[in-house]
């Protein structure tokens, strides 16, 4: 238990006090968790992938903690772990989502909340079993969880806090007037070019070297759809995603070999030089009792089986399903580490795939044990990278853990909750668009669930053009990601990429359209052309602002982390506005057809 001591402001309660760990919690499960999580799942929902809360959760955090000194980093990181829990819990909705597109007759609430549950804690207990191999042993750099360390330090700084609640703000503000201007005002020229505020924010966060590979593969599709179409492969209203997300699921998974391959030379290495030098006294912020985390796996991964099986699963399968999650969130959380990617859709695929080549041929079966895989590297990679802050601010495991389980708790809750208010909201979303996608409307792509819904059908298909488009994917992904770590890992490519602006911009070309990495231009394949423009377009936006800024030195951004640019803040705000505007409208028509 951390020391009692006095805060700056009589108010507040005591650091180490019950008062005090209540107020994190509330303030985490009743604004923090349920902000990040519905804009986690409104992203998931229209686009298909979904950014995690952290840095908002540290920077909203930050506001309660401040009150406290530097020793209230460690306040705002119980809080920002909590948060974060719920909002990655609550992007796993998308599952209810898939049951629906693929005719699955939809569980009773309860059954829905306790299999969210069940998986979450068991990912959550690996994700902490594991903490001290990935981050103290190895220590891996966790990218995502320095800069959230980094911005809990910041934050004591009141100008700085005031200035970045200014920035998220200002893209609330954009991101719901936007939403609201093209929903409700009629301005039909932001409905004519297809703009989302969302789609355009997540771009600002992640940059141009991840948004414009996206562009080049929508391209790439919109070239090849009327070949696609005279060769059969698609309908006459059938969108290129319907099999431009097979090839680019495979460039994942093609890409995911090569990288999980040198991770795994790379993590042996690291646990061996590590392993060599002398072993220091474990502090007691570091102190976790492993057997009974044990325990807390053994028993989770139980109640897993149970529950899956109440859903219908063999328990060979969600065994299975058990052990594959056991080996990826260990391996997603090592990819996590170094690269600051997690590939939850391959571990999902991976796990689908072993399953069948078992003998699985039920998509039912395989949604609901592949799911054991996703839930539970989404949870635990996010688990080991709150650690990796943890580990940099020294803040004390056990009670990091116990706020992440009361994350879990209400996100189980939460993401059952918030899928159906959004389903009943916008009825659209229960379009099966892999089937019918002349129903399609708005920015509603769902491209997690359109490649689960593809992958899963598959399994009771005997068909072999989806197993072909995939090998042919895997094989790109392959040579591309084969190529990229040779130029990376090349003296004399890194020494010419550095001689001039003219090499500067040649090696952007060759990183972003030439030799595109898999893991950024697959969204190229999962969502529409418009949806892929808008990404790229904010990411090509944001990198040229931080440029020109970077040029002007601005003493705002000098030294902070990407994460707390003026670009990132607003495009953070961006997705959470549009999100909160969309789930506002839902409501008020619900309200209005119950009157």
């Amino acid at each position: 238990m951390a020391a009692t001591l006095a805060p700056r402001w009589g108010f507040l309660p005591a650091i180490g006090t019950r008062g005090y760990y209540v107020l994190l919690a509330l303030i985490a499960i009743f604004i923090l968790g349920p902000l990040g999580g519905i804009a986690a799942a409104y992203m998931n929902f229209s686009l298909g992938f979904f950014v995690g809360g952290q840095v908002l959760a540290g920077i909203l955090g930050s506001v309660v903690t401040l009150g406290y000194g530097a020793e209230g980093k460690h306040g705002a990181n119980y809080m920002q772990s909590m948060a974060a829990s719920v909002a990655g819990m609550a992007a796993m909705g998308v599952l209810i989502q898939t049951m629906i597109w693929l005719g699955l007759a939809e569980p009773p609430t309860w059954q829905l909340v306790a299999y969210f549950l069940c998986i979450g804690m068991l990912g959550v207990g690996l994700g902490m079993l594991y903490t001290p191999i990935v981050v103290d042993r190895m220590q891996l750099k966790y990218p995502s969880g320095l800069a959230v360390a980094n911005i809990l330090r910041a934050l004591t700084d009141v100008r700085l806090l005031r200035r970045s609640i200014a920035r998220l703000g200002t893209g609330l503000g954009l991101g719901v007037g936007l939403t609201l201007a093209a929903e409700k005002a009629g301005v039909a020229f932001l409905s004519a070019i297809s703009f989302s505020a969302s789609t355009f924010g997540a771009g600002m966060i992640v940059g141009a070297r991840i948004g414009v590979p996206a562009i080049v593969v929508g391209l790439i599709g919109l070239a090849l759809t009327p070949w696609l179409r005279e060769i059969g492969l698609l309908g006459p209203h059938d969108p290129w995603r319907k099999v431009g997300f097979l090839i680019t699921l495979g460039m994942i998974l093609g890409a995911a070999i090569v990288d999980i391959t040198l991770i795994v030379r790379e993590a042996l290495a690291r646990h061996r030089a590590v392993a060599a030098a002398p072993s220091a006294a474990t502090e007691d912020w570091k102190k976790v009792d492993t057997h009974k985390l044990t325990l807390w796996v053994l028993f989770w991964a139980v109640a897993v089986v149970i529950v899956s099986s109440s859903m219908g699963v063999p328990a060979g399968y969600a065994v299975l399903g058990v052990l594959l999650a056991a080996i990826f969130v260990l391996v997603n959380g090592i990819s996590v580490g170094i690269s600051d990617s997690n590939p939850i859709s391959s571990a999902f695929v991976v796990g689908v795939t072993v399953m069948a080549l078992a003998g699985l041929t039920d998509p039912a079966v395989g949604l609901i044990a592949g799911s054991i895989l996703l839930v539970s590297t989404v949870v635990g990679a996010d688990m080991q990278q709150d650690r990796s802050t943890g580990w940099r601010l020294g803040t004390n495991r056990v009670i990091q853990f116990r706020y992440q389980v009361i994350g879990i708790f209400m996100g189980a809750v939460f993401a059952v909750l918030i899928t159906k208010l959004f389903l009943a909201a916008y009825p659209v979303l229960k379009v099966d668009t892999f089937v019918h996608p002349e129903l399609k409307t708005g920015n509603w792509q769902s491209a997690m669930t359109y490649k689960f819904s593809g992958v899963l059908r598959g399994l009771a298909s005997s068909e072999t053009t989806t197993l072909k488009l995939m090998a042919l994917g895997i094989a790109i992904g392959l040579v591309i990601q084969i190529l990229r770590v040779m130029m990376k890992r090349s003296p004399a490519y890194q020494a010419w990429r550095e001689r001039s602006a003219a090499t500067k911009t040649a090696d952007f070309v060759i990183d972003t359209v030439i030799l595109p990495g898999p893991y950024a231009s697959s969204l190229g394949g999962f969502v529409e052309f418009p949806t892929a423009l808008w990404y790229g377009m904010g990411g090509v936006f944001s990198s040229i602002w931080n440029w020109v800024a970077e040029r002007r030195r601005d003493p705002k951004d000098r030294g902070q982390p990407s994460d707390m640019y003026t670009t990132s803040l607003i495009g953070g705000g961006l997705v959470a506005g549009e999100a909160l505007a969309f789930l506002s409208l839902g409501i008020i028509g619900l309200l209005a057809l119950a009157h």
